[in-house]
């Protein structure tokens, strides 16, 4: 049974996210606070396993109350906020400090079902999350590094703990890798917010793709949450494109960026899955490494959660297994190096 405190100001919001959770067997909200200084006190009493957080609450805002609840109480933290530029920004900053999951606030145009599904899907991957202090391990490149010819893209899939794993990465490489494709699952109106985030913690350059836009050395692309990325070939160049797909859980889908890189790059693309719960982007590593791709999946030692690796382990996609500080090392190595691609086999539909 996952125990949940419900913190926000609103009692409407208090009320229908009570609602909402207490609908699934495995869920059990055993009380919600107005404020920080409630939610202290019933932390203290009654020891949830995990923390819903509004981020704008009187008398102490949710970030602070973030920091310090990381600081003398780990506790898996979702944050759920109203879908602004500024809240956006305050999402991610509540990443940096250990939150584990974001959703949107329910709004006047969601349906009960979206948003228990929201709801639900981010308090159980908050409950199998590991809440740790940030892994310091993290690889820089090396000043002799050359680009070698042989790799045009790099392929990035991420979901819980997804946004500090990618910066640690990111900030990492040198400005002058092949270009790299991100989908991260994230909430439509933050992703853009993520992407400048990246852009100014990092020696690339980082925007929110566009349908159309040309993948460069030097520019990482994050696909915009709610639409599906597809990276295709036309002529000697790729691009990115966008399409709906109604049967896929997680918008953008890993599985469909990855897949769709395997079919225009083959060998000479490099996959990367990361911390994330659920399988999503599994099979589409496996068919990247079915069409010579090189991959790798994070180690469970520095996942939040050891999910979507696994599942990538479990079918054989991964090429190498490492730890996240050992990654931008791996990628260095692999696209530094000439390379002589595999005999593929057959590719793995997502």
């Amino acid at each position: 049974m996952i125990r949940v405190l419900i913190v926000d100001d609103s009692l409407t919001v208090r009320r229908i996210l009570t609602r909402e959770l207490g609908r699934f067997d495995d869920i059990e909200v055993i009380g919600s606070a107005e404020d920080a200084y409630g939610a202290r006190e019933m932390i203290a009493e009654r020891r949830p396993d995990v923390v819903t957080l509004d981020l704008e609450m009187p008398r102490m805002g949710g970030l602070a109350f973030l920091e310090k609840l990381m600081a003398h109480y780990p506790l898996p933290v979702v944050v759920v906020s109203a879908l602004t530029p500024e809240n956006s920004e305050m999402a991610l900053r509540a990443f940096h400090l250990g939150a584990v999951e974001v959703v949107s606030k329910p709004g006047p145009g969601d349906s009960a079902p979206d948003v228990r599904r929201r709801l639900v899907r981010a308090v159980r991957a908050a409950a199998s999350a590991r809440v740790r202090a940030p892994d310091t391990r993290i690889a820089t490149a090396p000043t002799d590094w050359h680009p070698g010819a042989a790799h045009r893209i790099v392929a990035i899939g991420a979901s819980t703990g997804g946004t500090r794993a990618i910066e640690d990465l990111l900030s990492a490489l040198p400005a002058d890798v092949p270009g790299i494709v991100i989908a991260q699952h994230l909430p439509a109106a933050f992703t853009q917010s993520f992407a400048r985030r990246l852009d100014s913690r990092t020696a690339l350059t980082v925007r929110e793709a566009g349908d159309g836009d040309t993948v460069t050395p030097g520019l990482a692309l994050v696909a915009p949450g709610g639409r599906h990325m597809l990276v295709e070939r036309e002529g000697d160049q790729l691009r990115v494109h966008f399409e709906d797909r109604g049967d896929r859980i997680y918008c953008p889908s890993i599985d469909v960026l990855l897949a769709s890189v395997a079919a225009a790059a083959g060998a000479e693309a490099v996959g990367v899955l990361l911390t994330g719960m659920g399988a999503d982007g599994a099979r589409g590593l496996l068919a990247m490494r079915s069409h010579g791709a090189f991959t790798v999946a994070e180690a469970r030692e520095t996942c939040v959660v050891w999910g979507m690796p696994r599942a990538a382990a479990h079918l054989g996609a991964a090429t190498e297994i490492a730890p996240l500080y050992r990654i931008p090392e791996v990628l260095l190595e692999e696209i530094g190096r000439p390379h002589c691609a595999p005999v593929p086999d057959d590719a793995a539909d997502p």
